[in-house]
């Protein structure tokens, strides 16, 4: 050894310095090793063993899960090395749906990928013989169990980055199967339809609902005025479909395709993002004046909102009731600018491109629809728009640049900061001085709340008064601080989440990247648009002042309410059957109902459950109660919930199980 702290690396010495793993050090030195279930936002897996090594002494080993000692010598693609790889792709392939031809990640799935790079041209292990039924009830996402290879990327993302947990392995051996819980489908559990599973997801077992049938039907109805609105981030991102570096500014282009592919009207969602600031802003210094519902939290991310009307009911007051920015925009065209074009709201369809799979729900939600006509007809992701693009055969790169169509289509710097993580609270920072003082801001850059942090901290003055802002992003960092406000350890008097990691430039819509350098030049690509924008505080573009003069009077107005802004639902709950596990045969009876829905069950009720179990047979009382296991408790606003006859209790963790079965149960019966 030329070194003693160093290995050998197929011959070549490579020194030690604090790599973790065999696999980081191979990547240093410009080796590319085939992995399925390593992420390099998620834990180690070791399960997939596509990226092992040889090393001597030691033999086939993990390279994701080893550490690399001084003195080791490996071999990356040694003969044995290659006939385990070779191996182990043929087993998966084995076990999975080949129709790669009708696969949505055909061209960007990455056992495709690897079957080709290693050469696997025959599989010596037969096809699958059971076909399992697909699970098309999100309206987000579609669940293919038969291309999944049990790599665990979309469990590790859904519970450590998301802190959500609905999705599991299921059985054991040739049986296991990811699944949600109880083996439901995605729309009877908790899932916020964030679609981060379907981003780690490198087979397609989960992938976004491809919706551009509707797009295309739309578009050729030649009795419907068909508008397009386009999100911030998509701009930054679309260009990857087309071999366009990350982050590149395409927003011409994308206006001039979706001209090209047949939509009357294209006009820029960040318009409506500049009427969420002025509205939101103006909600939340009414809030800080009177002192009430603080901290406020925002409320255009519909990922977080859904998490939080499943997990914390009791901070859905904290809400802004300002709508996101999507349905701002769906609402203003179907309630006013119909009427100036003399057209019924139905006349008009509303197609929006998003990075984000959680605004298809949003669009579904019934406060959204007037009359039978939603505000937003229809949602389509960065993918699916990429989709079309191709399907029409625009050669995207070449296209000449156009702009927006008025009168959405004039937009500020405020307005374009929305795609990335700290950005609605940035903009809200440039608007809150001003609104508050009249005087106008200079310094419009807020550096604190930007950047990849998980949770960042910034405390202004205004008139005096110390305003306390935090930002976080992806829903896991989000439960941490709100386990912290809950507790008393911190303070804050706003709060942006975004569910996704990145914010919206994450978005599981948009172009498939497992680098974290990707997110981060799109986010650059956001603040360079800002810095490109002539007018960069959304209370100064005039068309939101014509906007509240001709239709919403002012912020905050009755009008502005009826357009603008919303209400939320307490969804702690999950539709099911009940499991009873104690029966009771007295007249004098008690009923008793834990939930062992999603998220009491992270919160622990299943051992509250096997603790109320334990004191009745110890209070000798198993025949006086009805004690059922429920997917449904209506009006719970804490988990674990538990009803007891029809009072329902909330926070029923397993260290209070034997308190409350005292107090609530035994004292029924006594």
């Amino acid at each position: 050894m030329a070194e003693k702290n160093s290995v050998l690396i197929d011959g070549q010495v490579v020194p030690l310095n604090g790599e973790k793993s065999i696999l980081e050090l191979t990547r240093k030195i410009g080796i590319e090793l085939p992995t399925f279930c390593y992420h390099s936002e998620l834990s180690l897996y070791g399960a997939c063993r596509m990226c092992v090594v040889e090393i001597e002494g030691r033999g086939i080993m993990a390279s994701c899960s080893t550490p690399p000692v001084p003195g080791m010598k490996i071999l990356t693609n040694s003969p044995r090395v290659q006939r385990v790889r070779r191996t182990v792709l043929e087993l998966l392939l084995a076990n999975h749906d080949r129709e790669c031809t009708t696969c949505d990640r055909n061209g960007t799935c990455k056992l495709q990928d690897l079957a080709n790079r290693f050469g696997v041209k025959k599989i010596r292990f037969g096809e699958r013989d059971l076909k399992l039924p697909l699970d098309t009830s999100s309206p987000s996402l579609v669940r293919d169990p038969n291309k999944c290879i049990l790599c665990g990327d979309c469990v590790r993302m859904c519970s450590e980055v998301q802190g959500i947990g609905v999705l599991d392995f299921n059985g054991r051996g040739s049986s296991a199967q990811v699944t949600p819980a109880f083996n439901k489908d995605l729309a009877e559990v908790d899932c916020v339809n964030c679609g981060q599973c379907s981003a780690v997801c490198p087979t397609g077992a989960i992938v976004v609902k491809d919706e551009t049938d509707r797009a295309w039907a739309a578009i050729n109805n030649p009795e419907k005025l068909v508008v397009v609105q386009v999100a911030p981030a998509v701009r930054v991102a679309l260009g990857e479909e087309f071999g366009l570096p990350a982050g590149e500014l395409v927003t011409g282009k994308v206006v001039a395709a979706l001209k090209r592919l047949g939509f009357d009207k294209v006009f820029d969602t960040s318009l409506a993002a500049d009427l969420t600031v002025i509205e939101e802003t103006n909600e939340f210094i009414d809030r800080l004046q009177k002192g009430e519902r603080l901290p406020q939290f925002t409320s255009c991310c519909p990922g977080w909102v859904k998490y939080a009307e499943h997990n914390e009911a009791e901070y859905l007051k904290h809400l802004s009731s300002c709508r996101s920015p999507q349905q701002m925009f769906g609402s203003l065209v179907k309630k006013h600018w119909a009427t100036e074009l003399g057209k019924k709201p139905e006349d008009i369809f509303v197609v929006s491109i998003m990075p984000c799979t959680a605004k298809k729900y949003e669009a579904g939600l019934p406060q959204f629809t007037t009359d039978g006509v939603p505000d937003v007809d229809l949602v389509l992701t960065t993918q699916e728009l990429a989709r079309m693009i191709r399907e029409a055969g625009l050669l995207f790169d070449q296209l000449e640049v156009e702009s927006f169509d008025t009168p959405f289509g004039f937009t500020t710097g405020a307005g374009v900061i929305f795609g990335a993580t700290g950005g609605v609270a940035e903009a809200v920072l440039r608007a809150a001085h001003e609104l508050v003082t009249g005087e106008p801001i200079e310094q419009v850059n807020f550096t604190e709340v930007r950047g990849f942090d998980h949770r960042k901290e910034a405390t202004v003055e205004i008139a005096g008064q110390e305003i306390k802002v935090a930002v976080v992003h992806g829903l896991a960092n989000a439960k941490a601080l709100l386990k912290e406000l809950k507790e008393g350890k911190v303070h804050y008097d706003i709060i942006e989440v975004m569910a996704c990691p990145g914010g919206c430039i994450g978005g599981a819509g948009q172009p498939i990247s497992t680098s974290p350098e990707t997110k981060k030049e799109r986010a650059k690509g956001i603040y360079n648009a800002d810095k490109l924008s002539q007018i960069r505080k959304a209370q100064d573009n005039p068309v939101v002042t014509k906007f509240y003069e001709r239709w919403l009077e002012k912020p905050n107005s009755h009008a502005a309410h009826e357009a603008l802004h919303t209400a939320y639902v307490n969804r702690s709950r999950i539709n099911g059957e009940q499991i009873q596990l104690l029966t009771s045969k007295q007249k004098e009876q008690v009923d008793v109902a834990v939930c062992v829905g999603t998220c009491c069950y992270l919160k622990g009720s299943y051992d509250t459950l096997n603790k109320f179990m334990q004191q009745a047979e110890a209070a000798k009382v198993t025949d006086k109660i009805n004690l059922y296991a429920t997917f449904c408790l209506e009006g719970c606003e804490q988990s674990p919930a538990v009803k007891v006859n029809n009072q329902i209790i909330n926070g029923v963790t397993p260290d209070q199980a034997e308190k409350v079965f005292k107090e609530k149960v035994l004292s029924k019966l006594e």
